[in-house]
Formats: C-alpha cells, sequence, structure tokens
C-alpha cells in the first residue's frame, strides 16, 4: 500500500477571479523529498502555502495522512506539518535559542508549559543543524547558510513528521545552498522526515529530489522520479527553454544544460569564419 504525506484532490487555488491552480489531484509520497519546479509565476508557492492551510482554497480538498486538513484544528496541523515560507525575518534581537524555542510553540497550552520534553526538542534541533555553539547569537548577526540553518532548527523543534519549504536556498551563495540542502537529505534519511520544497535551480532539484513535481498551466505538467521526469522536452514546454539534458558525473542524476539560440547562431558564425579563414590560407 503507497502511503502518502499530503493529497489534493480536485484542488482549486486563486488570487481574486484568476484561478492559479485548477482541479488539481497530486500525492506527496511520505518518507520521501519532493520538489516542485516551474516557471515564475506558476503557482508552486502558492500550491505550497495551501497544502499548509496558509490559502484557503477556492475548491477541492486537502489531504493529511489522509484526513482533511481543513476539518482539523490549528494546533493539530501544526503538530503534523510544519512550513517555513521565503525570507522569514527574524524581530530585532532574537537569539538562535529563542527563535527555535518559537517551534514548540504549538505543543504548550495554559494546562501545559514549558516541559523536559520541549528542551530535548530545541537541543535536538540546534545539534542537528550544528547551532549549539551560536544558541546565544542574534539570529541577524549569523551568515545567510546559519541564518536559514536557524529557521529550520525552528520548523524541526516543531517535530512535525512533514516540513514544506519555500526556496530555502534563495539568496544564498553556491556552498551555503549545498549546505542546507544537505541537511534537509540528512534530516530524510535519518529521521525519515517528508520533505516538499520549492527550488528554481533544476539540476539541485534532480540531485536531491526523490520525486519532482513540475506545474505549469495551473496544474502538473509531469510528476515522479527525476529520471523519469526531468526532459528537454519538459524543460522546452514548461519553462520555453531549449536545452540538453546528460547525465551529472559525479551523482548519475540527469542535468540540464540550457542554451541560447541567439547564442549558439552567433557561436556557429564564428566558427564559420574562422573555418573560411583557415582555409583562405591553405
Amino acid at each position: 500500500m503507497i502511503v502518502h504525506a499530503l493529497e489534493t484532490r480536485q484542488l482549486t487555488l486563486s488570487y481574486g477571479e484568476r484561478n492559479i491552480i485548477e482541479s488539481l489531484d497530486l500525492a506527496i509520497p511520505h518518507g520521501k523529498i519532493t520538489v516542485f519546479i516551474g516557471s515564475n509565476g506558476c503557482g508552486k508557492s502558492t500550491l505550497l502555502r495551501s497544502l499548509a492551510r496558509l490559502l484557503k482554497p477556492k475548491g477541492g480538498a486537502i489531504l493529511l495522512d489522509g484526513e482533511a486538513i481543513a476539518k482539523r484544528p490549528t494546533k493539530e496541523v501544526a503538530k503534523r506539518l510544519a512550513i517555513l515560507p521565503q525570507g522569514p525575518v527574524a524581530p530585532e534581537g532574537l537569539t538562535v535559542l529563542q527563535l527555535v524555542k518559537q517551534g514548540r510553540y504549538p505543543h504548550q497550552s495554559w494546562l501545559q508549559q514549558w516541559s523536559e520534553e520541549d528542551e530535548r526538542m530545541v537541543a535536538k534541533a540546534l545539534e542537528a543543524t550544528q547551532l549549539s555553539s551560536l544558541a546565544d547569537r542574534e539570529v541577524d548577526s549569523l551568515s545567510g547558510g546559519q541564518r536559514q540553518r536557524a529557521w529550520i532548527a525552528m520548523t524541526l523543534a516543531q517535530g512535525t513528521d512533514t516540513i514544506l519549504l519555500d526556496e530555502p536556498t534563495t539568496y544564498l551563495d553556491m556552498s551555503h545552498q549545498i549546505e542546507i540542502l544537505d541537511l534537509l537529505y540528512d534530516l530524510n534519511q535519518t529521521e525519515q522526515r517528508t520533505i516538499v520544497m520549492v527550488l528554481h535551480d533544476l539540476n539541485l532539484a534532480c540531485r536531491y529530489a526523490d520525486h519532482i513535481v513540475a506545474v505549469h498551466d495551473q496544474s502538473v505538467f509531469a510528476e515522479g522520479e527525476p529520471e523519469a521526469v526531468m526532459t528537454e522536452e519538459l524543460v522546452r514546454h514548461v519553462f520555453q527553454m531549449e536545452c540538453r539534458i546528460t547525465r551529472d558525473p559525479i551523482y548519475g542524476t540527469p542535468m540540464c544544460i540550457p542554451f541560447s539560440k541567439s547564442r549558439l547562431v552567433t557561436k556557429h558564425r564564428n566558427e564559420s569564419a574562422e573555418a573560411q579563414k583557415t582555409a583562405a590560407l591553405v
């Protein structure tokens, strides 16, 4: 039996009168890394936000572990699903420890205040993200990669099986992008967390994803394992870009090499001119 962490059934999402996603049936596999790809404005982030119940659907339903998410109490949902939006901002002066502790708020009530379990989860999150030594540092004083790890630590402290992340590598340099994606990959491998994220880099998506969902024209153009999904036809239709798909020499995953038609014409023209010069000299 295939287990799905999240499902949508005939899901329609809109801003005003404009539908962004229409009649979408989608299943997110449990315990895997799923990556949404697509062109700007196609609805990737909108879809992710709706899965976290941050956006009310115009129609259809979203299921969390087989039950309608709209019918569940907010705190119950927050105990089972965490979301890290794009570009979160911490209040001035907030320390890493204070930020991570906020992940435990769904578990608090007037009957149950801060507990040993809360302390354990916060300490575990700091350790997993290698931030224990920086717990007393202000979030604003951290590097971009450290700051993103602090936000991820907060979602880990929440203790959910499913984590949604909207472009977690945005504004990070290449080394910090790999650092964050490695962290999420390790969490998935060691703790079987279901990871769902939006990524722009197609090659990184292919390296880290078990399941890719290409969003296009208000629906899903293709989904499945990277080897099955990432094709030249998909890139042409979804991104209106020409490319060549080859194999990553290190990981063996699909690798997209985009090219510009105009730049290619210039290259061929220059090569032809050089060949004519060589022939004239001979």
